[in-house]
């Protein structure tokens, strides 16, 4: 394909199937570490078990910052594909590493260059028609979801049975598979703008200013990524005390009921194109507030009332996504690049923060201060997005 392209004509099967594999697979390599963590700790001590996945996943916010916004000033797929072929090349350097410093870098670099799963979502959204946008971004970021739960899986067996060497170079193959898939299956779009570097960054902090809706969106939706971590930052300390005694694995395996919020997204992206985004955002909020309702009640006491609790946290978090992205796409069509940016950008804010608050509500209340504090967030996600109703277009 090549030539600018309107969103009728761009988004063939293959264009659609590509983006989703993109997503997914970009992803995906800011987690495959973690299921090796212990056999990384065996051979470079400690430190690796911080520093390796703190890399990659601080690597990915800066990717998200300061290169996603590329995408509305560059033509999009020709960045896709340069960051993958970087991401292979960061990859082998990973599996190649002769000391944790070299590992704890290119681990740094995979997460900055995995952010191409971020130029993928806006990149849907761009060649998508109005009718159908959120639908068609809610399949791509069902790849990114499906990358995000597989990626550890494929990884642990992986490692198991040939190392944790061979994980990374592994992934460096997919890379450079992903990158001839985006050369071959994505269109050429030229840039809507040309804007110089400073500019384009100085540009965020005036859509944040001018558009209440991003703002709305942005806010809902890290306050629900707060509720979303303050559980699964303590769920392993509780489900691996008493009266449960389950191991690290058996903890983990409570990831994989995610699966159901990766199916719903396009879902709720074809219901935010029919009717309309808040309510998905608003139905997404009662969810998870009613998950935490839940887990106060029985999650001590029953392994049954935490996997009710965390499908209906996956199926809320992930059906508001979906409509928070598609309100905000919406909105400056030469700017989506830069809205992904502020939007997930705020996403991680509030996870940190629902992260640090619900560990330090397990050290000081237990169970039950975790699902007070989660409770709040979920209930200020709704009240946020119930007032978002006011806001309107700039």
């Amino acid at each position: 394909m090549s030539g600018d392209v309107s969103g009728h004509r761009a988004l063939a099967p293959a264009t659609r199937i590509g983006l989703t594999l993109i997503a997914g697979g970009a992803v995906a390599n800011i987690y495959y570490n973690q299921p090796l963590l212990a056999v990384l700790v065996a051979e470079f001590g400690e430190r690796a078990a911080l520093l390796v996945p703190t890399a990659s996943l601080v690597g990915y916010g800066l990717g998200i910052l300061f290169l996603v916004p590329l995408g509305d000033a560059l033509p999009r797929r020709d960045l896709i594909v340069w960051q993958l072929l970087g991401l292979a090349v960061a990859l082998v350097a990973a599996a190649l590493s002769p000391n944790l410093t070299v590992l704890a870098a290119a681990s740094l670099v995979i997460g900055v260059l995995a952010c191409a799963a971020q130029q993928a979502v806006p990149f849907a959204a761009e060649l998508a028609p109005d009718a159908s946008r959120g639908r068609i971004v809610g399949g791509v970021m069902t790849g990114l979801l499906s990358g995000i739960l597989l990626a550890r899986t494929a990884s642990g067996f992986v490692g198991a049975q040939y190392g944790w060497r061979a994980v990374f170079f592994a992934a460096a193959g997919l890379a450079l598979a992903m990158a001839g898939v985006a050369w071959r299956t994505l269109p050429r779009s030229a840039p809507k703008q040309r804007l110089r570097y400073r500019a384009l960054m100085l540009s965020l902090l005036h859509l944040v200013r001018s558009q209440p809706i991003l703002r709305n969106a942005s806010l809902s939706q890290a306050l629900l990524f707060a509720s979303f971590n303050a559980f699964w930052a303590t769920l392993a300390l509780l489900v691996e005390a008493p009266p449960f005694d389950l191991t690290a694995a058996g903890a983990g395996l409570f990831g994989v009921i995610g699966v159901a919020g990766a199916l719903i997204a396009p879902y709720s992206g074809r219901y935010s194109d029919r009717r309309g985004a808040r309510p998905v955002v608003i139905l997404g909020s009662v969810l998870v507030a009613a998950a935490f309702a839940v887990l106060a009640l029985a999650g001590q006491v029953s392994l049954i009332a935490i996997a009710v609790g965390v499908l209906l946290l996956d199926i809320g978090i992930n059906g508001a996504l979906i409509a928070n992205q598609t309100r905000a796409y919406a909105l400056a069509p030469g700017a989506r690049g830069r809205i992904n940016t502020v939007l997930f950008t705020a996403i991680f804010i509030g996870g940190a923060a629902g992260a640090f608050l619900g560990s330090r509500a397990f050290l000081l209340a237990g169970w039950p201060g975790v699902c007070a504090v989660g409770g709040v967030f979920a209930l200020a996600a709704l009240a946020v997005s119930w007032l978002g109703g006011r806001a309107k277009p700039a």
